[in-house]
């Protein structure tokens, strides 16, 4: 298995039709041997041929070092990056890949785990039910798809433990919605709730669990929430390693501004979901835009992601 810094290189070995436009990729080391171990939750930063680099989640079972599985649904309003996949590639297809990394872990010390997913949201929550049956913690999952034609895992999840699973298929509900408050009322606050699908499903389960501890909800967002930028004022980001500070003005960002000064850092999805930017706050107060920090994580200013946050005060100093 080749690997530069945090690239591996890896070969598809395996291709199968999961449910109505979603496909399952298997992937492992064209040598064979062991992968860098994953958590549940965690994800692959997949560079393709066509030059874009999109972020799949792992939905195979976190003990397995000997393979990596994705899911990918092909996207209504693809830009390139599930049409990609779906379309190019096959057995055989060589693919380099980030080790894997988690924005979105699972607590097993939590007395239950809550699960909700909405299409194919449900990849991130398949690696953690997996993960809950290995060690016999308890678990349930709500699970929201357009229909059962378009339910990745159905059959998974009917073999593994229909009990705890409560499907919600938009064609069979005469047109109500999941009702996440109705369906999470009677969850317990010492409970974790996960949930990873569409913006809408989000708010709804994000609204529905508000008065929940917060470190015990838990969100993998697919697009990143609307900003208000109409107030944006320009700022100074100062680099503290480099000694060099830059303005970073109003539409810009600092990611942006570094670019174009030869001081660039490493990026990926600039929307802030991928945490690919994520850089230390030495001083100076952030305007956290990204959906990845937890709000504790936000409050403690301690790190933030360069491709959307901004400053709340004139100067912002990072560790770069």
């Amino acid at each position: 298995m080749a690997a530069t810094n945090d690239r591996l290189s890896l070969k598809v070995t395996d291709v199968r039709c999961e449910a109505r436009d979603v496909m399952v990729l298997e992937l492992r080391s064209p040598e064979g041997g062991v992968l860098p171990a994953f958590t549940a939750g965690a994800h692959l930063e997949i560079y393709l041929g066509n030059g874009l680099i999109r972020h799949y989640s792992l939905c195979n079972n976190p003990a397995e070092r000997d393979r990596y599985c994705i899911g990918v649904g092909l996207a209504r309003d693809s830009r390139g990056g599930s049409s990609f996949v779906h379309q190019t590639l096959r057995v055989g297809s060589k693919l380099d890949v980030s080790a894997p990394r988690n924005n979105f872990p699972l607590e097993l010390a939590a007395e239950e785990c809550v699960f909700v997913a909405g299409g194919i949201g449900i990849t991130p929550i398949m690696a953690m039910i997996r993960a809950c049956e290995a060690v016999h913690k308890p678990w349930r999952l709500f699970y929201c798809a357009r229909n059962r034609q378009r339910t990745a895992f159905y059959e998974d999840l009917r073999t593994m433990a229909p009990e705890r699973v409560q499907f919600h298929f938009d064609d069979e509900q005469d047109g109500r919605l999941f009702d996440a408050v109705a369906s999470l009322k009677d969850v317990p606050d010492t409970a974790h709730v996960y949930t990873c699908g569409p913006g809408p499903l989000m708010k709804a389960v994000e609204a529905a669990t508000a008065s929940r501890p917060q470190d015990r909800v838990h969100f993998e967002w697919f697009t990143a929430a609307a900003v208000d930028a109409s107030a944006d004022q320009p700022f100074t980001v100062v680099l503290k390693n480099s000694g060099t500070s830059y303005e970073v003005p109003a539409g810009r960002s600092i990611l942006e501004v570094l670019e174009d000064n030869d001081a660039g850092v490493p990026y990926s999805c600039r929307e802030g979901l991928c945490a690919t930017c994520r850089t230390t706050v030495l001083a100076g107060e952030v305007d956290h835009r990204d959906s990845v920090l937890t709000a504790a994580e936000k409050a403690s200013n301690r790190e933030m992601m360069i491709c959307v946050s901004r400053a709340k005060s004139k100067v912002l100093e990072l560790e770069l």
